[in-house]
């Protein structure tokens, strides 16, 4: 059948009820934002799904297989899907998605002492080794992208990654899966069920026929090819070990439920050098003789991805040493060791020191000291894959023939056939990689809308596919094959390809497990040209510019609860609700807008972009900086153009224009508030408003914008600049940093407050934005001008000037948060007065975390000035984020996200601070804990009276 059918159409109609009445647990679901979200991984490909059905457990994988198994559903196509991060197509189809990701990523079982540990499949790999940690043992392969990467995704493209010559891929480190049909599953652990005998001696069969045929054309490298994997799959003694044909099969046999691991003990030291070159030829050159010292890894990253690291500010990291200087460009090589024995380490270490500083090129050599230094520069090499997407232009860095794997002695003559092959077609690059098993991971620029440049994705894949096979290489070494598996057929022979061919019937007799990849019965493969294109550009000027530009890294897919990208995703674990799902759907809104043929609908697009809690995350923290809350905003600008807004969003957009009035009339309505506040939950939808209206300070501590230009400010003044929302709700922490700048010694004048437009911003409102944001602007270049400092009271109020107002073209003064100004008095040599008292727990707005990454540092600088020390809880996002948290209809994901990294360490903190209102307000309502603004706690310990 195909999508055009009848009874395709017809077919897909019928399942959802169909796995209802058969018990299935799961979603099911035909959301047009959800379908677009699943339709992108890591590649240029784009396949729209038309049903998404995410299994709560292996039973329920058995009965929605019990249901596709049915004759009017036996030819739909059925696609497992993991974390969606391949780079080639590998869980994109048409058909039905198996989400395994949302809800089967349970840790099942371990057994440290026999070092195994059972998994389900959507286990995220960093999530697994978080748990597995405390038990001194870890999941070996070692992925960049090991942050939303999951095990069954791994197994099904038999990843692999950092010290790969040490451990081994995925295969490596496999003893044994589970696999569903609608009979019930089959273990590689325990006996088959007889029904399942028939299946497996198709398939020994048809593997034990070809087995001599793939040994005989597949190279003998560490990295050794896999996916039907013909020789581990029938061993030399006999037996027929079928789940090795599982390993890099892309889900082609079949759903996996169960997968055990092999763990390896943790190794009790680390060391890491890092070495800059002049350039990356003299890196590259560097890796055969580094390999005498026995590394666990030696990875590379040339100078233009140095260039995209430093753009990026991720040089800052680095020791002074290595940091390029006046223009400079520098190849940096990593060289890492790990073991139990630290004196052997430490002479591995030196004679790897002394061979570095002896070869040709080098510039600086610089030896990690601890842990987390390991970690913060191992972050720089891995933030590479990411950073590539960056690059300005129509034509970005693609990963078509990235994982080439040569035997290490071939690549120098490797590479330089790999570069003369792309200089021919005229194609900038950039490369890093893991040169001690002779993968370089090199991402030629394309514009894939350009017809020229999909004619030359064919060429130079052919080019050099031809290139890796005369240097005894394989063309897909880390990342699994995808659509690049047209060219397995002529690589691997006609007679082992039968061989995998009668593998596939055996296991999927009708050809509907992610058909049309790496091995096809009756239908031909999917070809790098003829799969279908994402879109790559957007038209000039473009508001959405940026949603075209997510090229599907996924770094916003992060399992971490204390990572604050994104918050939305990390409670419902819906790809939907995520920065990478947002762009998919607004992407293809605005394609379906200019070209007629709508694949999302409006009603779906809008319930996506109403969980975004609007943190701008996303617009720091993402390679490319897919700023979903502005894209937000042009999408509800021209939603709302022509129809009429949700009641609550006029409400505070009236509220925020009408903010000054409301401040002035606060006397006389002050009174009627709590009446007015219940009044008004009721009507809008919301609950728990601020109690009560802020009383004005005292008349000597405000200071008119009129006044600015003709008062002399006293010696030591700091203005202060109020969000509406602060002015008029927050009293407390205008008394508090009111009487912490004034205990160290600052004369702290608050600025009449003039509305920001953030919300009419936010809610796409531009001429609204752009009117207040003028005044605003207008009235912080007369505060400058007094030469006084100026800060912030809210980090979202100041981030929403840096970045909001930056985007909007307005040139406004440096507006300051209290930490930046106070931490830059302390470095300078101000001496603050010095306080009493134990520790304190400080806890900062995720915008800030994100947006001014110092911010806990500064803090921390800040608190040491006055002789404290603070601790500083990594935590995401609380859940409030604005009027997010107070929306009736988003109290269940608001809890669940406090509850998720806030919820612990408030309780936990004996005396805390937070410095986001809505965190204060958050952590009062849903932790029963009333935190202070940390200059109100610097004020109670320099003995302020208040």
């Amino acid at each position: 059948m195909t999508a055009t059918d009848s009874r395709f159409a017809d077919a897909i109609a019928k399942l959802p009820a169909a796995l209802r009445a058969a018990g299935f647990r799961g979603e099911v679901e035909r959301d047009s934002a959800l379908r677009a979200a699943m339709s992108t991984d890591n590649s240029v490909y784009r396949i729209l799904p038309d049903l998404i059905v995410a299994p709560r457990d292996a039973e329920d994988v058995v009965t929605a297989m019990s249901v596709f198994e049915l004759p009017e559903f036996a030819h739909l196509a059925l696609t497992a899907r993991g974390g969606g991060t391949g780079t080639n197509g590998q869980s994109l189809n048409r058909g039905v998605i198996l989400d395994m990701r949302r809800h089967m990523h349970r840790l099942l079982e371990v057994d440290p002492e026999g070092q195994w540990a059972d998994v389900e499949p959507g286990i995220v790999l960093d999530d697994l080794n978080a748990q597995l940690r405390p038990m001194g043992v870890f999941f070996a392969p070692e992925t960049s992208t090991s942050t939303r990467c999951v095990v069954g995704g791994m197994v099904s493209t038999d990843a692999s990654g950092k010290g790969s010559r040490i451990y081994g891929k995925t295969s490596d480190n496999l003893v044994g899966v589970e696999i569903a049909r609608g009979q019930g599953l089959v273990s590689s652990l325990e006996a088959a069920p007889g029904w399942a005998q028939p299946m497996l001696e198709a398939a020994e069969r048809a593997a034990r026929a070809g087995r001599a045929a793939f040994i005989a054309n597949t190279p003998r490298l560490n990295r050794r090819f896999t996916g039907y994997d013909l020789e581990r799959a029938c061993p030399e003694d006999g037996g027929f070990d079928w789940w090795r044909l599982f390993p890099g099969s892309e889900g082609t046999l079949g759903p996996i439920t169960r997968i055990r691991v092999k763990l390896r003990p943790l190794p009790k030291q680390k060391r890491l050098v890092v070495a800059g070159f002049a350039s990356f030829r003299d890196s590259l050159a560097a890796a055969l003789p580094l390999m005498q010292d026995d590394p666990t890894a030696i990875e590379v990253m040339d100078e233009r991805v140095q260039a995209l690291a430093s753009e990026a500010g991720l040089l800052g990291r680095l020791p002074e040493a290595l940091r390029p200087k006046g223009g400079e460009a520098l190849a940096y090589t990593f060289v890492e060791f790990n073991g139990d024995s630290a004196e052997e380490l430490e002479a591995g270490l030196a004679a790897c020191e002394a061979r570095l500083r002896g070869l040709p090129g080098i510039r600086a050599v610089h030896v990690a000291s601890g842990a987390d230094e390991i970690r913060e520069l191992w972050a720089i090499r891995s933030a590479g894959v990411g950073l590539l997407g960056k690059v300005e232009g129509r034509a970005r860095p693609v990963a078509f023939v990235e994982d080439c794997v040569v035997p290490p002695e071939e690549l120098p003559a490797f590479l330089d056939g790999f570069l003369e092959i792309l200089t021919r077609h005229g194609l900038s690059f950039g490369i890093y990689g893991h040169v001690d098993v002779g993968c370089l991971h090199i991402r030629p620029a394309l514009d894939i809308d350009a017809e020229e440049d999909r004619a030359r994705l064919v060429e130079v894949s052919d080019e050099i596919y031809a290139l890796v096979n005369r240097h005894g290489g394989i063309f897909w070494g880390e990342h699994g094959k995808g659509v690049r598996g047209a060219y397995l057929e002529g690589w691997i022979g006609p007679e082992a390809y039968a061989a995998l061919q009668g593998v596939k019937a055996a296991f999927d007799p009708a050809g509907r497990y992610n058909p049309g990849k790496l091995v096809a019965t009756d239908t031909p493969v999917m070809g790098i040209a003829t799969t279908p294109f994402r879109p790559f550009n957007a038209p000039e000027g473009d508001a959405l510019e940026k949603a075209f530009r997510c090229n599907g890294n996924a770094q916003c897919l992060s399992y971490a609860a204390a990572t604050p990208m994104c918050p939305s995703f990390k409670a419902t674990e819906d790809l939907r609700h995520s920065p990478k799902g947002r762009a998919d759907a607004m992407r293809a809104w605005q394609e379906g807008k200019r070209t007629g043929a709508q694949t999302v609908e409006e009603a779906d697009l809008l319930g996506t972009l109403d969980t975004c809690l609007g943190c701008k995350a996303c617009a720091s923290t993402c390679p490319v900086q897919v700023d979903i809350p502005s894209m937000r905003a042009a999408v509800y600008a021209d939603v709302y153009a022509r129809k009429a807004r949700p009641l609550t969003d006029r409400a505070m957009l009236l509220a925020e224009r009408l903010s000054p009035w409301l401040l002035r009339a606060a006397p006389l309505t002050r009174p009627f508030w709590p009446l007015a506040r219940r009044i008004t939950e009721r009507l809008l939808g919301v609950t728990d408003l601020p109690g009560s209206l802020a009383r004005p300070l005292p008349r000597a501590a405000r200071i008119s914008v009129r006044e600015l230009e003709s008062e002399t400010l006293p010696e030591r003044t700091v203005l202060v600049w109020m969000d509406w929302f602060s002015a008029l709700y927050d009293e407390a922490t205008q008394r508090d940093v009111q009487r912490g700048l004034t205990a160290l010694g600052y004369a702290p004048r608050f600025v009449e407050m003039l509305p920001a437009g953030k919300v009419a911003g936010d809610l796409g409102d531009p001429a609204g934005f752009r009117a207040m944001a003028d005044r605003l602007s207008e009235a912080l270049r007369k505060g400058a001008a007094t030469g006084a400092p100026m800060i912030g009271l809210d980090p979202a109020f100041v981030m929403a000037l840096r970045q909001d107002y930056r985007k909007a073209g307005l040139d406004v003064p440096a507006l300051l948060l209290p930490q930046e100004f106070l931490a830059s008095e302390v470095r300078s040599g101000v001496r603050l007065p010095q306080a009493k008292g134990g520790g304190l727990s400080l806890f900062t707005h995720c915008t800030e975390s994100t947006g001014a990454p110092a911010a806990r540092k500064d803090w921390q600088a800040v608190f040491a000035g006055i002789g404290l020390e603070i601790e500083t809880p990594a935590t995401g996002c609380c859940g409030m984020a604005g009027m997010f948290g107070h929306k009736d209809r988003h109290q269940e994901m608001s809890r669940k996200l406090f509850d998720l990294s806030w919820a612990g360490p408030v309780a936990e903190a004996e005396e805390a601070a937070a410095t986001g209102f809505s965190c204060r307000c958050q952590s009062e309502r849903l932790g029963g804990k009333a935190l202070r603004h940390p200059l109100g706690l610097i004020a109670d310990r320099l003995g302020d009276p208040g």
